[in-house]
C-alpha cells in the first residue's frame, strides 16, 4: 500500500532536535548581520521540498487510474464544446420560432379584419379612393401643412467658389463601382 505524503507543516517534528533547530535559527540570524530575531512563525515554515516530495510514491493503480482520468478528459473536452455549440443554436432557433409564432398571429389578426366589410370599403376608400356610386369626391390639392413647405430659395450668387473636393478619387470610385457593378441579365 501507498504511502501517503504529508503536507509541510509546523506540527511535523525536523530531522534535528528542537534545540540544534532553535540553535541554528540564531546563528544563521547573527550570520546575516539581522539586528531583530526571526519569528518563530518564519522559522518553521521552512521546509524542504525534496524530501516532502520523496515522499510521494505512485502505486499501479494510481497510475492506472490518473492515465483514465487524462482519457476521459481528453475524450470528453470536444463533445462538451459541441453540445455548448448546439445548446447556443437551439436557443436561437427558439427565438426564431417565437418571432415566426408572432408573425403568424399578426398576420391572422389581420386576416379577421379583411374579413369584415366595413374594413374592406374603409381600406378601398382611402387606399384606393373607390366611392359608391352618387357620391361626390372633392379632392383637396396642396393640402400640405405651410410648416413642412420648402423655404424660399436664396437668390443665386454670380461668384465662383472652389469645392474642396479632389476630383481623382471620386473617378477612381466610379469607375471601380462601374467596374464592379453586376449587370442585370436579360431573363427570358
Amino acid at each position: 500500500m501507498a504511502r501517503r505524503p504529508t503536507p509541510p507543516s509546523a506540527s511535523r517534528p525536523s530531522a534535528q532536535p528542537p534545540s540544534r533547530t532553535a540553535e541554528s535559527a540564531k546563528t544563521r540570524a547573527a550570520k546575516s548581520g539581522a539586528a531583530k530575531p526571526r519569528s518563530s512563525r518564519a522559522a518553521t515554515r521552512e521546509v524542504d521540498v525534496r524530501e516532502w516530495a520523496s515522499g510521494i510514491r505512485l502505486s499501479g493503480f494510481m497510475v492506472i487510474m490518473l492515465s483514465l482520468v487524462v482519457l476521459g478528459a481528453w475524450v470528453l473536452v470536444p463533445t462538451l464544446g459541441t453540445f455548448i455549440d448546439q445548446r447556443q443554436k437551439i436557443a436561437a432557433l427558439e427565438a426564431s420560432v417565437q418571432v415566426s409564432a408572432d408573425e403568424i398571429e399578426a398576420l391572422e389578426q389581420e386576416q379577421e379584419r379583411w374579413e369584415d366589410p366595413a374594413y374592406i370599403t374603409t381600406q378601398a376608400r382611402e387606399r384606393l379612393y373607390y366611392v359608391k356610386p352618387g357620391e361626390v369626391v372633392y379632392l383637396v390639392d396642396n393640402d400640405i401643412d405651410p410648416a413642412s413647405l420648402p423655404q424660399e430659395q436664396t437668390p443665386v450668387s454670380d461668384e465662383l467658389k472652389k469645392t474642396p473636393a479632389d476630383w481623382m478619387p471620386q473617378l477612381l470610385r466610379t469607375i471601380a463601382g462601374a467596374g464592379l457593378a453586376q449587370n442585370a441579365s436579360a431573363g427570358g
